[in-house]
């Protein structure tokens, strides 16, 4: 039997249908690629590959490549594809999952439909919970590994005892001091939840590129997700002092975006925040509380060592890198490479992908 390709629009119903048949998480959803791709400039799409009962499902954006070129070169028909910011990764059911070569018969056939349509290049983020097995489903090789993620186990009986001493200690001399950590409705602190987001972003100096959201967009977060959405602050001398927003998904509760006060910083109001979320995701019988990652998977930073005082699980975090169309990706390169005024082969020796996009 042959696999069978479609390529999915937002409004389509399958897109939903699909998600209803398989465990997925709140990255997948058609509001949160459609959210992605208003902020990103592209085209929100998803790939279903079908054999029998068998189902390889992936949501991802779609964008043309004129914006690395110069006007005298631009390709108008050249597409690369890529995740939406988070873990959205590929979706296998149980049927797909089990039979041995349906997974890397599925992903040639979406490179082959990719080729079809123009597209150069994919980069995928896998999800480092959904997607755990698939070193062993799929053909060794596949994946790059790109650092680890930490979540903490929900089933465990006693969080507190996985805590690391320190953790301990601030969580402890934060409620001493009068911090309350609470859920409270997102639209009533959303202005509030961008200022200190944003002055987060500055300290961090990362207030420019890939991680700034603004406040239409945390507002259209709002709007399309609704009930799944839930923000926790730390309120501390009649201010909020932090705050940490959570989706909820098929058991899986995601620590997104979030943020402390400058002159609360030195105080880590965000180990309370985090304390309160997971016994409150816990409560609601969810299976994990994903805090994620360092800066780039990395478990080297200060960023990944907070993350993994809360629990001593983590997750091998993969990235999946196609190349579509050769002919096309290293005519970009050369391309590329020309406009700069550098080689084409310091551009594919950078390790980011696709190379055409490293500079």
């Amino acid at each position: 039997m042959t696999l069978q390709a479609q390529v999915i629009e937002l409004g389509n119903d399958l897109w939903l249908q699909t998600l209803q048949e398989i465990r997925h998480d709140f990255y997948h959803w058609p509001e949160y690629v459609y959210l992605e791709s208003q902020r990103t400039d592209t085209i929100p799409e998803a790939i279903l590959i079908t054999e029998a009962e068998k189902k390889f499902f992936v949501p991802y954006l779609l964008r043309k490549c004129d914006d690395i070129l110069s006007e005298e070169v631009k390709s108008a028909d050249i597409f690369d594809v890529i995740s939406p910011y988070g873990y959205p990764g590929i979706l296998l059911n149980e049927a797909g999952a089990k039979t041995p070569g349906f997974a890397d018969a599925a992903l040639d056939r979406m490179k082959q439909e990719f080729r079809d349509r123009g597209v150069c290049s994919a980069f995928f983020r896998l999800h480092p919970i959904l997607n755990e097995s698939f070193t062993e489903v799929f053909q060794a090789g596949t994946f790059t590994a790109n650092g680890e993620t930490v979540s903490v186990d929900l089933k465990l009986p006693n969080l507190w005892t996985h805590t690391r001493k320190g953790h301990r200690s601030t969580i402890n001399k934060c409620k001493r001091l009068g911090m309350v950590a609470k859920m409270v409705p997102f639209p009533d602190y959303l202005e509030e939840f961008v200022s200190i987001y944003e002055e987060t972003m500055r300290r961090v100096n990362a207030a420019t590129g890939y991680y700034t959201f603004n406040f239409e967009y945390f507002t259209q977060m709002n709007d399309l997700f609704g009930i799944n959405l839930h923000l926790c602050i730390v309120e501390y001398e009649n201010q909020v002092a932090s705050v940490g927003l959570y989706t909820e998904c098929c058991g899986i509760v995601q620590s997104t975006l979030g943020g402390t006060r400058d002159k609360f910083v030195h105080l880590s109001p965000g180990s309370l925040e985090t304390d309160f979320a997971r016994y409150w995701a816990q409560e609601r019988g969810n299976e994990f509380l994903h805090l994620g990652g360092g800066v780039g998977g990395s478990t080297e930073d200060s960023l990944y060592n907070f993350k993994s005082g809360f629990s001593q699980l983590s997750h091998k975090f993969f990235t999946l890198r196609l190349i579509a169309d050769e002919e096309k990706y290293h005519h970009l390169v050369n391309l590329r490479a020309k406009m700069l005024g550098v080689t084409a082969s310091e551009l594919l020796q950078s390790n980011f992908f696709p190379a055409y996009r490293s500079r």
